[in-house]
């Protein structure tokens, strides 16, 4: 869509942004309009000022919708906010249906091949993917799946439980499952499996409506299972579950064995007989490093450690701080996790997130703003929002990368401990790799038997915990060593099939690293490069345009951890 010059610079303060519920009924009217004029226009300039028409009103209708979307998450007891989001679950999968009528115009018109040389053929991909996603028959589906996936959101974070004389939430509970007492950690875990099994009824009937209701709708639109169907949901047009499986067996030939001998050195580390689950997350007898200052002491050093990383990352830093575009700090009702989205309308991205004390804390502010930084780049070179995305598996490089990045000014963060988080940090990115593929594995057995009951169910997770995660132990804990871990991990629920896109993303991430280490001028233009080039071209394209192997080729992943591993010493 092109930066309009100035619109950033008068855009207000992320509070004193003003909601406004946008008239879906009218909106259904302009989309129709838009169709009409498609139809009817003479010439590509007519027809392009059509489609551009239908880009405004998405811009307009979405960053209403992630407004409401942000602030939903930050309170999930505000009812207001709650209200909106759903009246936004209601009106979209009809907004959907026109947009999918929109596209049947444009892939049917003599302007087609003037689309696909103005906006890139992955424009057209996504509107032929759209014609099969999009149908009257699961519109009612899809606004119970919103509402079921809301729920999990809003079960989980109004759940807790006593811990030491107090009620805490999830998160509440990590700083304790990180102290230095093993006491401590052990209690804090047993606390939060005790929160978990506590909701673990209304979880399992949550998924058991999520599945059946994917895999009907899958059905409906004609899909072999809700598999292939979910990986179009996730623009996976270049590869498929098949191709998956060669990346999941190089995890597990290459990463599970050298993530064995980490823990084992972690065990002789802490000097313990067994390395209990509430083990894992500590390294170091001293603690794991924890950040020196508190919030904005944080932001404030982010700020500089963005100047001195490079202009483009400076100006994006600056311009979050001056118009206020983050939620850091845990609150009483707000979502768990972290997240960044954007407001398209103010060229805006938006960092969300759950400071609670630790490491992590710094890790938000790494990886959050890396998306949002290739948010904002794209936004510069890209002539629609939708061209500044791509898929997760890439935009998780951005993230990911931006983590290592930032390794030179971690003294700033981290004061003497720096170097110490350094080294864990960089194996702990490899230590999560052997979880993501599991996730994922587990949610490709559950579409391939969406009958599974809830027992089953955990049984398949118990039984790949022992396939990528041979360490774990939860030192007896019935619930969790019967397969009740999954139940944590969100993305199950709202995002199905994202997860292991993290762990694709990682090998590119650890490539950068490689190349920075050789060379950082080098690396930073191929990294930026790869930022301005958003989501203009298919996930191979965009590997290649950026110099990085394609992990599901048989061998990429030793070849492309060669360098991590020998640091690593594993």
């Amino acid at each position: 869509m092109g930066k309009k010059k100035g619109e950033a610079e008068t855009m207000e303060k992320f509070s004193e942004l003003q909601y406004v519920r946008p008239d879906m009924e009218k909106v259904l009217g302009d989309m129709r309009a838009v169709t009409e004029a498609l139809k009817n226009a003479a010439d590509f300039g007519e027809f392009k000022a059509a489609y551009m028409d239908y880009v405004n009103t998405d811009i307009q209708v979405s960053t209403a919708r992630q407004l409401a979307h942000i602030r939903n998450t930050i309170n999930m007891m505000d009812e207001f906010y709650e209200t909106e989001m759903g009246y936004f679950h209601a009106w979209m999968p009809k907004y959907e249906i026109l947009v999918k009528e929109m596209g049947t115009v444009i892939l049917n018109s003599p302007f087609k091949k003037d689309m696909e040389e103005e906006f890139g053929s992955i424009l057209i991909q996504n509107m032929e993917v759209g014609q099969l996603l999009s149908s009257e028959a699961v519109v009612d589906d899809m606004v119970k799946e919103a509402e079921l996936a809301n729920l999990y959101s809003k079960t989980v974070a109004g759940a807790s439980v006593e811990f030491r004389g107090e009620m805490c939430s999830t998160y509440g509970l990590l700083k304790h499952m990180q102290s230095t007492d093993r006491q401590e950690r052990k209690e804090a875990f047993e606390a939060w499996a005790r929160l978990f099994e506590g909701i673990s009824p209304k979880i399992d009937e949550i998924y058991d409506g999520l599945v059946q209701l994917r895999a009907g709708m899958a059905q409906k639109l004609g899909f072999e299972s809700f598999i292939p169907m979910g990986y179009y949901k996730r623009r996976r047009y270049d590869y498929n579950a098949e191709d998956l499986k060669v990346f999941r067996r190089q995890v597990q030939e290459v990463i599970v064995p050298a993530c064995v001998k980490l823990y084992e050195r972690q065990r002789k580390a802490l000097g313990v007989d067994t390395l209990h689950y509430y083990d894992e997350s500590i390294s170091s007898p001293q603690g794991n490093p924890v950040p020196v200052g508190d919030r904005d002491y944080m932001v404030k050093k982010a700020q500089e450690m963005y100047r001195e990383l490079s202009p483009e990352s400076g100006e994006f830093f600056d311009f979050m701080v001056e118009h206020e575009l983050f939620d850091l700090e845990t609150k009483k009702g707000k979502r768990v996790g972290g997240y960044c989205t954007s407001l398209p309308l103010y060229h805006a991205p938006f960092i969300f997130s759950n400071f609670n004390g630790t490491q992590a804390d710094v890790n938000v502010l790494t990886h959050e703003a890396g998306h949002a930084f290739a948010g904002f780049t794209a936004d510069k070179f890209q002539k629609t929002p939708e061209l500044c995305h791509s898929t997760s598996e890439i935009n998780e490089i951005h993230s990911m990368g931006m983590e290592l990045w930032t390794y030179p000014w971690m003294e700033s963060f981290f004061g003497d401990k720096a170097e110490q988080y350094r080294k864990e940090h960089l194996a702990d990115a490899l230590m999560k790799i052997p979880y993501m593929v599991c996730v994922d594995e587990f949610q490709h057995r559950v579409f391939e038997k969406p009958e599974m009951t809830a027992m089953e169910r955990r049984a398949v997770w118990s039984e790949l915990e022992k396939v990528y995660m041979p360490w774990r132990d939860y030192d007896g804990n019935a619930f969790l060593t019967g397969g009740g871990f999954w139940m944590q991990k969100q993305h199950i629920f709202l995002y199905p099939f994202y997860y292991v896109d993290y762990a694709m993303a990682q090998i590119g991430a650890f490539e950068f690293y490689t190349k920075m280490k050789a060379d950082r001028k080098a690396a930073w233009a191929d990294y930026y490069k790869l930022c301005q080039a958003g989501g203009s071209m298919g996930y191979f394209k965009l590997l290649e345009y950026s110099g990085l192997h394609n992990v599901l080729k048989e061998g990429s992943v030793k070849e492309a951890l060669k360098a991590v591993l020998e640091e690593l010493e594993v």
